[in-house]
């Protein structure tokens, strides 16, 4: 059983909630078995000071346990039987199952808001042992998100993330990662009362990217060309989050023009989509007197109206 939960966490009765979630994660970032592997005394404090802190953290189970309702293990107090001599039978004169429990006609017992095992426990008869019950339970999950780059979700990598309770912890990012994908840490979510941590739950989000858009699978993104490897056609530079690769543009491409880079995308559900490379035409930045000469005489002797 564990000791007085305000004891444990080196506070008052009459502490705040605020005082007492401070003590608690200033423990519990003391006392984690990550910072202090093989020490089973630190590990063993560790556990109190979280059962502690699931009592007192609770404002309806700190009520309880303030006013004697269940003990410092979260569990139910029963109260005496009343009606027996000090030394004597716990169930009064008779020594019988009647009237000691202020018994129902017929002299009945009347088990109402007893525990049967508990009761079976006092005679040591076929019920389950007083003491006997197995109240160990696995720790609870807890989780949390991440926000990646685009690049890390599609190679992988590895980043550090910050708990509410001061733990760190270095999660790796399989390579081909999507949006939503949970990575499941065994062991690193809250401890358990005799039996094993629960685990941690690392959700994954996928920031904006100032070049590509997300569409599920494919990434799409504008890709200023010349005017003249627009009309003639080139091979050019495109970047990828992977790096730059080469794309050959088409003869008399238009602004607008979709180009398809397969295998360059996101992942989503395993699956990799493509790159989609939207063309926009773009003049040189300043004014250029031969094109400028080009496209008044091209307008004078070939009229033409874009859409006609």
């Amino acid at each position: 059983m564990a000791g007085d939960p305000y004891k444990e966490l080196g506070v008052s009765k009459g502490a705040s909630a605020d005082e007492i979630k401070k003590a608690f994660r200033k423990l519990a970032k003391e006392l984690h078995p990550d910072k202090n592997p093989g020490d089973k005394i630190t590990e063993d404090k560790f556990k109190r000071v979280t059962a502690a802190f699931d009592i007192l953290g609770d404002k309806d189970k700190r009520a309880k346990y303030d006013a004697g309702q269940i003990d410092s293990d979260g569990n139910e107090q029963h109260r005496g039987f009343g009606g027996g001599r000090p030394g004597g039978n716990p169930f009064g004169q008779g020594g019988g199952m009647g009237g000691g429990f202020g018994g129902g006609p017929g002299g009945r017992a009347n088990f109402e808001g007893v525990d049967l095992d508990d009761l079976f426990g006092m005679f040591g008869g076929s019920g389950r042992q007083r003491g006997a019950r197995d109240f160990s339970s696995r720790g609870q999950d807890v989780k949390a998100t991440l926000d990646i780059s685009l690049e890390d979700a599609i190679a992988g990598a590895t980043r550090r993330i910050q708990f509410s309770d001061g733990r760190t912890l270095d999660v790796t990012i399989p390579k081909g990662a999507s949006e939503g994908q949970t990575i499941r840490l065994r062991g690193q979510g809250a401890p358990g009362r005799g039996a094993e941590n629960g685990d941690a739950l690392i959700e994954l989000r996928i920031e904006n990217h100032p070049i590509y858009k997300r569409d599920g699978a494919d990434l799409t993104m504008d890709l200023p060309v010349s005017v003249p490897d627009a009309v003639l056609g080139a091979k050019v530079r495109v970047p990828t989050p992977e790096g730059v690769v080469q794309m050959t543009i088409p003869a008399g491409s238009n602004s607008g023009k979709v180009l398809r880079l397969k295998g360059r995308g996101a992942f989503a559900q395993g699956k990799r989509g493509d790159l989609l490379a939207k063309l926009a035409v773009t003049l040189p930045d300043e004014p250029d007197t031969e094109l400028t000469r080009f496209a008044e005489d091209w307008r004078a002797k070939r009229p033409y109206t874009p859409g006609r």
